[in-house]
């Protein structure tokens, strides 16, 4: 079992938008796995449709996460809404070998069904962490920077720290 699991039978959808919340021992397990301080909340509303054995699940992912700046270190409040839509599709093996197969640029995102259950809740937790941004920085990173050296007081931006390497110039003559 993972940490957010949500198991549906294909061939007994619910009708209509379904929520789905994390409750606070699954966020924490989730937080554990993404390596954030926290996730304080995790909810989605999906709607899951078949057609023909390719189930589409479509909605939108809310999430409240802290991650630690990529900076400073600091705690950094993090809100997430993302649109979703996700395709499910029969594992190859499912498919008759006479059958040919087209792929389109959609089909990178496609999650395998392995038999009649897909497992919604980790299709969600996976599409949170594609949404965490790994060098987000909070409003203590230019402090931080400063205090190692990194920034000087005048000048800002991603090479910022490079200037301390420059040769002094020299006059004309």
């Amino acid at each position: 079992m993972n940490e957010f699991e949500r198991l549906y039978d294909v061939r007994q959808l619910p009708v209509g938008a379904t929520d789905i919340n994390a409750v606070p021992a699954e966020c924490a397990a989730l937080a554990a796995r993404f390596g954030l301080v926290a996730v304080k909340r995790l909810a989605a509303t999906i709607t899951l449709t078949a057609d023909g054995p390719v189930v589409r699940a479509e909605g939108r992912l809310n999430a409240d996460i802290v991650q630690s700046c990529a900076v400073s270190g600091e705690d950094l409040a993090v809100r997430i809404d993302e649109p979703v839509a996700l395709r499910f599709v029969p594992a190859p093996e499912a498919i008759p070998s006479e059958e040919e197969i087209e792929l389109s640029a959609l089909d990178c995102d496609e999650i395998e069904l392995h038999g009649s259950r897909l497992d919604l809740g980790e299709a969600l937790a996976q599409g949170l962490a594609l949404t965490i941004d790994p060098y987000a920085t909070g409003p203590g990173a230019d402090q931080a920077r400063r205090r190692a050296g990194l920034l000087d007081q005048g000048a800002a931006g991603p090479f910022a720290g490079l200037a301390g390497l420059k040769p002094p110039k020299t006059p004309p003559g």
